[in-house]
């Protein structure tokens, strides 16, 4: 899990340096599978501390869902 932390939080930092510099960018279908995959917990503070995809709602708004889908997984796991 910090694993794929650490990849989707230099992977979103770099997509955010790339769209700075007016660069082909890193597909949001990549960032998304990333959260998918538990990434979402790195990307999330992300998305306010570096202010990249903030202001697109459906964006984060999938970063969220994902989180939230980790989080319940989580406890539902640990609770049997």
């Amino acid at each position: 899990m910090v694993l794929i932390n650490l990849a989707a939080a230099g992977i979103f930092a770099r997509d955010k340096h790339l769209a700075r510099q007016g660069r082909e960018r890193i597909p949001e279908r990549t960032l998304h599978l990333l959260e998918a995959l538990g990434g979402c917990f790195a990307i999330l503070p992300l998305v306010y501390l570096i202010h990249h995809k903030n202001r697109k709602p459906a964006y984060f708004l999938w970063t969220w869902g994902f989180a939230a889908a980790w989080s319940i997984g989580w406890v539902w796991l640990h609770n049997r």
